[in-house]
């Protein structure tokens, strides 16, 4: 009997403790490679702004920038909604997986994939300044007209070859089109209404096409936009997407007109979505590894283990 009683009080021992894989918890074995697969995107996204990592003693992880700033990657907080939309940190804004399939809806409450920004992080990449984020800026001409984009991290490049995507792919004045032009704005130094944060705009990173009165959250109901975005054209919003914009319409705060440069947040729903870490031999999973990335790859497990 006492021998039956030590057995069970062993199993519901070995039910509490957490199970350890290489001296660490499934819990924290997971975290870590949720850390490292978001550092990859980053670095994979912005390779010439991010130059390093840096983890210190309290096991604070950072990004350290071209500009010499750093960036804490998890401040280790559990956010509300709109603590994460006014004081992210780097693992906030990879939090919400884009969808890189098409939808018919505006999303769930609160799931805003792109929404959430670092502006730490955008500063010390586009500019801390109107001066400086204006010196960064250059004008380029497409098909549906000029617009002044931000020539850091080549947004502007794929500005343009994403334009030129759907002209080519589009047929001339058929009804897509009016989904793209007249382009409502490109560059704009402004903040998000009733929040005092900079708009995407600010940096030259986003653009707004052709504006319709059911493209924006605070203008109408989820069901007017969800009926907007089931007709929007999806080769627009995939000639987007292959050039690392997220797309507005894709956010619960829907913003339909709107298409974002953030290459990181396809990258990761590439790479990372749908559950796919779950199946991974190698944290860094079925990327094809080229002689950059297995350079990146090795830094990352240098500075935060094997």
């Amino acid at each position: 009997m006492k021998n039956r009683i030590k057995i069970i009080c062993f199993v519901m021992i070995l039910l509490v403790i957490p199970y350890k894989v290489y001296g660490s918890t499934i819990e924290e074995s997971k975290y870590i490679t949720h850390v490292k697969q978001d550092l990859l995107v980053l670095m994979l996204a912005y390779p010439e702004q991010i130059i390093d990592i840096e983890k210190d003693s309290n096991d604070s992880i950072y990004i350290i920038m071209k500009n010499g700033k750093k960036i804490l990657y998890d401040d280790k907080k559990e956010k509300t909604y709109d603590q994460k939309f006014f004081n992210a940190d780097l693992e906030d804004t990879l939090s919400d997986i884009y969808p890189l399939n098409m939808i018919d809806k505006v999303m769930d409450n609160n799931y805003d994939p792109g929404r959430i920004r670092n502006y730490g992080f955008l500063g010390a990449m586009y500019g801390e300044s109107k001066s400086e984020i204006e010196k960064n800026l250059s004008s380029i001409s497409t098909y549906y007209g000029t617009v002044m984009f931000s020539t850091v991290n080549k947004a502007s490049e794929e500005l343009k070859a994403a334009l030129n995507d759907i002209s080519n792919t589009l047929q001339r004045g058929a009804r897509d089109e009016s989904y793209v032009a007249p382009l409502s704005g490109g560059y704009n130094y402004r903040h998000i209404q009733d929040t005092g944060l900079l708009s995407a705009h600010a940096y030259g990173i986003s653009i707004d096409l052709n504006r319709n009165d059911s493209d924006y959250w605070k203008w109408v109901s989820k069901e007017e936009g969800s009926r907007r975005i089931a007709s929007y054209p999806q080769a627009i919003v995939e000639a987007f997407e292959n050039h690392g914009f997220v797309w507005g319409g894709k956010w619960a705060h829907f913003d339909i007109l709107h298409f974002e440069y953030r290459p990181e947040i396809i990258l990761k729903a590439k790479y990372f979505g749908d559950n796919k870490q779950e199946y991974l031999e190698n944290w860094y999973g079925d990327i094809e590894v080229n002689e950059n990335i297995e350079g990146i790859i090795n830094l990352i497990n240098k500075k935060l283990g094997e």
